[in-house]
């Protein structure tokens, strides 16, 4: 029989953008949150999963990626796995500790998520931005950049170009968010507006939060008057560059009994996915993932307390609201614009601050997001706490694939006390 599996400790450092620091620092200050929570030392551990997209391209380590941001924290002599998915490459990681004790193989492991991409050297700041290059077919990668550039004239002559400044970088990913945002409010009618409400929320939650990146609460109008990054989004509708690392000690629950850990959350459902291509039954990979879990879990998306989302842009957290079954098609602008996704409202999503105001440094963003709901279902998120919390669900997805995500997480937790 397949063991339950369970969070007994989960902690990160703060995402922001640290000039003056390594990435093993920050890994050292989020696995010791973890250990201190879960009231267990690295001698308890059986295995660790770590979590990273960039670190090769950005500063040359790979291969050992795991190992060398381990060791200043004393985990070693067990097996080490590297993960690389993307942006959910956290969550990835995540995925596989939960695998190994559901399968009975271990009874506590580690889950790391880890990236450094903030530098002051104008070439790494380069190569920073080009790493979502990689995110993609890269055979493709030309024929995408005249497919944006095709995109930009035609905003141009509609007078909605960019703003966002002459020779600045930005993430091609941001252009297939406003191109699906653009989409989204011919067929249904959604407004920017709508999406400055969903950002100016997200600023909100995360002035409650010491880890987040920004903490400035930033209102709809003054979300809407900065500037425009790929209409119809604008710089605080969009994630930022970041670093952070974010972690999860996982145990069985004959390990749970033996050591008697306080405020355990069980994991009631963990599932990963590939691409978003349609299926004959005209369900894409994702929609059959988020149905997959809420079956898994035995529950519906009217059972779920708090949710993290992966909002990229703001429009990410409308799409993924829709997607989750949190309210209907074509309807999530209109959702949060009502404050049902606010501290306080029926489901509030992101009350870290989500990515785009928390932060994203990409291969930390799905632990971070765990973290989170950790700590809220546990009831340790003061003044952004939700009130009784007791289910909770991330969502996190990395790459692009004609048709969607080239990866996509979702992780649903519950109170086991």
């Amino acid at each position: 029989m397949s063991e339950d599996v369970y969070v007994i400790g989960a902690g990160m450092s703060r995402f922001a953008k640290f000039y003056d620091r390594n990435l093993k620092s920050l890994v050292t200050e989020a696995v010791k949150c973890a250990f201190d929570q879960a009231g267990v030392t690295r001698d308890d551990l059986n295995a660790a999963w770590v979590g990273n997209a960039a670190q090769g391209l950005l500063t040359g380590q790979e291969t050992i990626r795991g190992q060398v941001a381990l060791r200043p924290s004393g985990v070693d002599g067990i097996p080490i796995f590297n993960v690389e998915n993307a942006c959910a490459s956290a969550s990835t990681a995540f995925h596989g500790a939960w695998m190994g004790i559901k399968a009975g193989l271990y009874d506590c492991a580690l889950a790391v998520g880890m990236e450094k991409m903030a530098f002051e050297e104008p070439e790494r700041k380069r190569r920073a931005m080009e790493v979502f290059n990689t995110a993609i077919d890269v055979e493709t990668l030309d024929q995408v950049k005249a497919n944006q550039r095709r995109q930009e004239e035609q905003l141009a002559a509609s007078g909605q170009a960019s703003a966002y400044g002459e020779g600045r970088q930005k993430s091609m990913f941001m252009d297939f968010y406003g191109a699906s945002a653009r989409r989204h409010m011919e067929l249904y009618g959604t407004t920017q507006m709508h999406l400055a409400i969903i950002s100016s929320k997200n600023h909100y939650h995360a002035s409650l939060n010491p880890y987040a990146q920004y903490r400035k609460p930033m209102s709809p109008e003054e979300v809407m008057s900065d500037d425009v990054v790929s209409f119809p989004l604008t710089r605080p509708m969009c994630a930022p560059l970041g670093d952070g690392a974010a972690a999860a000690i996982l145990c069985s629950e004959a390990f749970l009994k033996k050591i008697g850990a306080a405020k355990p959350i069980r994991v009631v459902a963990s599932t990963l996915t590939s691409g978003s291509e349609r299926r004959f039954d005209g369900l894409s990979a994702s929609q059959v993932m988020i149905r997959k879990a809420f079956t898994s879990a035995g529950l519906s998306p009217q059972d779920i307390d708090v949710a993290e989302v992966h909002d990229a842009t703001a429009f990410g957290e409308l799409s993924q609201t829709e997607s989750l079954g949190f309210c209907k098609q074509g309807e999530g602008g209109p959702f949060a614009a009502s404050g049902a996704t606010t501290l306080g409202g029926s489901i509030p999503i992101n009350p870290s601050g989500g990515l785009e105001s928390r932060g994203h440094p990409i291969g930390a963003t799905g632990l971070g997001q765990i973290t989170e709901i950790v700590w809220q279902l546990r009831g340790e998120c003061g003044p952004r706490q939700v009130e009784n919390a007791r289910i909770g669900l991330t969502q996190n997805a990395g790459g692009s694939l004609p048709g969607g995500e080239a990866a996509q997480s979702i992780h649903i937790l519950a109170r086991a006390y």
